[in-house]
């Protein structure tokens, strides 16, 4: 019952190496049931911003990982230990650099305070159990355990973020923004994205707004925080570029239901 002391005593029980783990197997897995898009010039330069805004992460230096899926919706997500996807629609929607790079800046706090070892554990008890739990750590199933794990993640049955870590992960995200030299108005500025893209086209949205505590309240929020930055990068003429590329191939599909 040492897992469970440890939980009561509250003490994190995915350690930092269990969580990369966790999230290297849910990555592999991601990426057999994801249309990924791979344009290389595009994915190259999301890798780039994403790389930039990791090394102003604090927290665990986790092996982050930057990719695309080929899909509309305005959307992205992270698993433990350092992978973030991004659909190609959010390149479509945003109209300068730092509004994309404020939703990697949000993923990428989500990973840095944790909050998926946290549902992690919580998911586990609650679906699974301590027994499962403790073979999803590595003290028994193997490999074969931490396969079914990456399936339960990928699944969502474990990283549904609560309304508190989606709130803490734009404040943690706006920091990371701005110290990684941006303008911190593009986090604000993607939530009108959001609710235009609400009335003109609600499918592309529907799946952000089912998890996500609504772009309104995430702005009142924010404000305050955001006055007090000023200056930073707001576009580059590479963003343009990719995003003028993107819309030049064949449209992002659907995400599948």
């Amino acid at each position: 019952m040492k897992l469970l002391a440890l939980g009561l005593l509250g003490m994190a029980l995915v350690s930092v190496p269990q969580e990369i783990e966790l999230g290297r197997e849910a990555n592999e897995k991601v990426k057999r049931d994801v249309t990924q898009f791979r344009d290389p010039a595009i994915t190259g330069y999301m890798r780039a911003l994403g790389a930039r805004l990791a090394r102003s992460a604090r927290g665990p230096k986790y092996p982050y990982s930057f990719s695309m899926t080929d899909y509309r919706e305005i959307n992205a997500f992270a698993l433990p230990g350092g992978p973030i996807w991004i659909n190609r629609g959010v390149l479509h929607v945003a109209t300068n650099e730092s509004q994309v790079a404020g939703v990697l800046a949000h993923e990428i706090a989500h990973i840095a305070q944790r909050h998926a070892a946290t549902q992690l554990e919580h998911g586990a008890f609650a679906n699974w159990g301590l027994g499962l739990l403790s073979a999803m750590l590595g003290n028994s199933g193997g490999a074969a355990t931490a396969r079914t794990a990456a399936g339960a993640m990928t699944s969502g049955m474990f990283l549904k973020f609560s309304r508190d870590d989606e709130r803490e992960a734009d404040r943690v995200g706006l920091q990371i923004l701005t110290r990684a030299g941006w303008d911190a108005r593009g986090m604000v500025e993607l939530f009108d994205v959001l609710r235009r893209e609400q009335k003109r086209d609600p499918g592309s949205v529907e799946e952000f707004f089912s998890t996500h505590p609504s772009p309104q309240e995430r702005m009142q929020l924010l404000q305050a925080e955001v006055a007090r930055h000023s200056g930073g990068r707001r576009d580059s003429g590479e963003f343009q570029r990719m995003r003028a590329r993107s819309l030049g191939l064949s449209p992002p599909r659907q995400t599948p239901k």
